[in-house]
């Protein structure tokens, strides 16, 4: 039976802990043979730089060959193929498919049609749990620990994805708190929040990005996404709503670190990037290590 990752919960706390591990072998050594002979379609029908890339270097790392499109344009959906036979098409040539889609649930379906296992790299506002497992190897390294923290989300928080998928698989873990910072129309959606209702958790919501961060152990901020929004004056009225600076940073805890999935447009001034708490270059960086452990889970290499 084939093995997707659509949605963060399709994986198990023993899962998030197994890619963890993966991970950190791969970290130290990140070169392997083991997709010798093994073909892999990168299907990015939106726009993407970090995650593509660096699905991109995990494939070219573990020895596997890469096909796909980085534009929908360049692909047949340009004439009228649909996503249907497109993946049906391109899971009779690989092995493995990578895909970014702007339709939330169009991952699930095309996990539904193709042959061969799919990983889905962000589809619309709905998930990206990818990014998801290395934010959370990210925090492991550098809290040690997935329990009892204090995570503070920051921007926009109803149309991040990575936002939504991070909730769901940080709240697997023993006592986490999280404070969200958000204007009212990028407020977490309802539904995540009675998630956190039914397992007990505790969460508050800002709206105004104060010193509450000197309680954080986690700064998660997040840019607020222009292409979501159908009103452009609705996105000029809270673009710049919440931007984090270094003098923000003095009274945090020494420990705290900024992530950020990027790319970030003004949400983090560059005056924070020589401060040790900002994590977000190094949090890109983790992904390709994470992906690479992915992608051996996934395919059942090691």
């Amino acid at each position: 039976m084939k093995k997707d990752l659509i949605s963060i919960t399709d994986y198990t706390k023993d899962e998030y802990l197994r890619i963890m591990e993966l991970a950190a072998g791969f970290e130290k050594n990140p070169n392997r043979d083991i997709l010798q002979g093994k073909v892999v379609a990168s299907l990015f029908f939106e726009p993407s730089t970090r995650t593509r890339l660096s699905f991109e270097t995990a494939i070219s790392r573990l020895g596997g060959r890469i096909i796909g499109f980085a534009d929908a344009g360049s692909s047949s959906v340009t004439k009228g193929e649909t996503l249907h036979d497109t993946i049906k098409m391109v899971s009779n040539y690989a092995d493995l498919i990578v895909m970014r889609h702007p339709l939330e649930g169009s991952a699930r379906y095309a996990a539904e049609v193709s042959e061969v296992p799919v990983i889905n790299a962000g589809d619309g506002a709905n998930q990206h749990p990818t990014q998801t497992l290395l934010d959370l190897y990210s925090i492991l390294k550098t809290q040690g620990t997935l329990d009892n923290l204090n995570i503070f989300m920051v921007g926009d928080l109803k149309y991040g994805r990575t936002v939504h998928s991070l909730l769901m698989a940080m709240s697997e873990f023993e006592n986490p708190i999280f404070n969200f910072i958000a204007p009212e129309e990028l407020m977490i959606p309802e539904e995540y929040k009675m998630h956190l209702r039914e397992k007990g958790i505790r969460f508050y919501e800002h709206r105004e990005f104060t010193d509450i961060i000197n309680d954080a152990d986690i700064i998660y901020m997040t840019r607020v996404q222009k292409e979501r929004f159908s009103d452009p004056i609705e996105y000029e009225k809270v673009k710049n709503v919440y931007i984090l600076r270094n003098k923000m940073l003095e009274k945090t805890k020494a420990n705290m670190r900024v992530l950020h999935p990027l790319p970030r447009v003004n949400e983090i001034h560059p005056d924070v990037d020589a401060n040790q708490k900002a994590y977000y270059f190094d949090q890109a960086l983790n992904g390709v290590f994470t992906r690479e452990a992915i992608i051996a889970h996934t395919m059942k290499l090691i």
